[in-house]
């Protein structure tokens, strides 16, 4: 049989087929194949697999995975030369974004969205929690917001608790897959329950000694959006950080548009940027059309395994 993966929850994988589940294991070759991700099946892949059976307690037998039309990975925390595929098959990528409580940094977005177009995921930036900021954070959130909009990113302003701003983010994933990714404390589990009551996510505060959230989610699961047709979330445990895998450094300028919009300025076809001599890209930055933040962003992907400093042109 054919069917998606909905869950990922240690080795048991949950498998729909028209509205039916089915709890599957790995073969044996998916383990040893040379696979670079530490989970060779993500919730979103389409697999072919065994109807379950007593003799096997129950369990069926994923023993294909069709080939996937995009997803999410990230260098793998505890292993520097894998990666973890958040999701596949997406159409469209929500990155929750906190000013406070907890603080998401421009790198962290910067990477993300990097990531997220370099395997072709489009994205919105979501901020949340706006009921809760001071005079200074709200201004913080608009000039982040406006940096963002003037690049070409998509961006909502909502209050989860409140249920502010809701009703549109529910409109923009009433059709298709979409990946809702973040910290811990941003407000996924939250929002997952307004979107799809049948979650009941657990929810928690941020500490507030570390101003950290608690990993309420500890696996990937996907459900259907309350009120559509067709539209499906998937939930993700929360993000500390975003390291990227396996991409090209001469490549790295391309998933950045305000950078590669200068780039073909640049005297040098194979220009990284850094130091060399009429570089439009340093003059952009320089001049102020580049936001520094995000140069300081393209910096930390270029030396990602190097000991370079992140260093600002002067």
């Amino acid at each position: 049989m054919e069917g998606v993966v909905t869950c990922c929850q240690g080795d048991v994988y949950t498998i729909v087929v028209d509205g039916a589940e089915y709890l599957c294991h790995l073969r044996g070759h998916f383990k040893t194949a040379d696979i670079k991700s530490t989970n060779p099946i993500a919730v979103g892949d389409f697999v072919t697999f065994t109807i379950p059976r007593p003799e096997d307690g129950d369990f069926g037998w994923i023993t294909a995975v069709a080939d996937r039309r995009n997803y999410i990975v990230r260098k793998s925390v505890n292993l520097s030369k894998q990666s973890h595929i958040l999701a596949a098959n997406l159409d469209r990528a929500i990155l929750l974004v906190t000013i406070n409580y907890p603080i998401t940094g421009t790198t962290f977005i910067d990477r993300f969205l990097a990531t997220a177009q370099a395997y072709d995921v489009e994205t919105i930036l979501v901020f949340n929690k706006i009921d809760r900021y001071s005079p200074a954070e709200s201004e913080e959130m608009a000039r982040m917001q406006a940096l963002y909009e003037s690049i070409g990113y998509r961006c909502l302003v909502i209050s989860a608790r409140e249920g502010v701003g809701i009703d549109e983010l529910r409109q923009e994933v009433a059709h298709g897959v979409t990946l809702l990714a973040g910290h811990s404390g941003a407000g996924k589990s939250t929002i997952s329950n307004l979107l799809c009551p049948g979650a009941n996510r657990k929810t928690s505060e941020v500490s507030e000694q570390t101003n950290l959230g608690v990993h309420t989610t500890t696996y990937s699961q996907m459900y259907p959006i309350e009120g559509t047709e067709d539209g499906f979330l998937i939930d993700t445990p929360g993000i500390k950080g975003f390291g990227s895998f396996d991409f090209r450094k001469e490549d790295i300028d391309g998933y950045f548009p305000d950078l590669f919009a200068y780039a073909k300025d640049c005297h040098y076809a194979d220009c990284s940027h850094t130091h060399e001599p009429k570089c439009a890209v340093l003059r952009a930055v320089r001049d102020g059309r580049i936001a520094p933040s995000r140069y300081k962003s393209y910096l930390s992907m270029l030396y990602e395994d190097s000991e370079e400093k992140y260093r600002l042109p002067q």
